[in-house]
């Protein structure tokens, strides 16, 4: 085995919180964990809800690779005035023929072809095509393109429909993280074929909350019913993501380190 790759993930950022505790521990990471490649899901990082042009290059000038995102990816309108040119910006692989950006892409790192692949699930989401059959045929679309290394952000709801598809992937994909929750879940591992592995990355963001939101608007609307205006958090900021160690010759997870790291 030759020098692993060093892939961190990021768990969804989740307003301003989320965006300073990035710009700060970044760079530490960075040199612990000699990282090779970022990617950072991106569609809370406005405010909660969506992302801004600005952001996102503010994310790319910390040494971000790929921005990911999900469900609210169409939040806030100004995306649509990059979502078709920039790249590095993903949106969901399985959103329906015509929808504006790219699900996918192929991108060079320190001699490395990276391929990165964003989906959604449709467990308690809104409907999309099969995430399934459209994660599979994009990772072999791109290792056909000659990507060494694979990466899933699926940004789903259900815990089994993330599971599934670490399965699912298994042997194809180098990582499968999923996204969405804010909550990181204990169960990061390798799996049988080779996929470096967790069912939730976790948030970077506000953690005193309720997954980000404000706990008394929160609790008005679970505990009242009456709608209430959610508004980002601001203490017990963390960063949740993972760190995967990949073996670029082979495509294959050595390990899995969760991160959570709070101010």
């Amino acid at each position: 085995m030759g020098k692993l790759f060093s892939v961190l993930m990021v768990g969804d950022v989740e307003g301003s919180p989320g965006r300073d505790i990035l710009a700060r521990l970044l760079p530490e990471l960075r040199q612990e964990f000699a990282l090779d490649f970022v990617v950072v899901n991106g569609e809370n990082a406005a405010g909660g809800f969506g992302i801004t042009p600005g952001i996102a290059d503010s994310f790319f000038h910390l040494g971000v690779d790929v921005i990911t995102t999900g469900n609210h990816v169409w939040k806030n309108k100004e995306i649509f005035r990059i979502i078709e040119t920039e790249k590095r910006l993903l949106r969901p692989c399985n959103m329906p023929a015509g929808t504006p950006g790219h699900g996918a892409g192929l991108f060079m790192k320190n001699g490395v072809a990276v391929g990165v692949v964003n989906a959604i699930g449709r467990v308690y989401m809104d409907p999309q095509d099969c995430p399934f059959k459209v994660a599979r045929e994009r990772g072999m679309a791109l290792q056909e393109k000659g990507a060494s290394i694979l990466l899933l952000d699926f940004h789903a709801e259900a815990t089994s429909e993330k599971v599934a598809m670490g399965h699912h992937l298994d042997g194809l994909y180098s990582a499968v993280a999923g996204t969405h929750t804010h909550v990181q879940t204990a169960d990061a591992r390798v799996l049988p074929g080779g996929t470096g592995f967790i069912t939730d990355l976790g948030m970077t963001g506000p953690h005193d909350s309720v997954i980000g939101v404000r706990k008394e608007k929160a609790l008005r609307k679970f505990v009242t019913g009456m709608p209430a205006r959610f508004e980002v958090a601001e203490e017990g900021v963390a960063f949740n993501g993972a760190v995967f160690r990949i073996d670029p010759e082979t495509g294959r997870t050595d390990s899995v380190v969760p991160l959570f790291r709070s101010t």
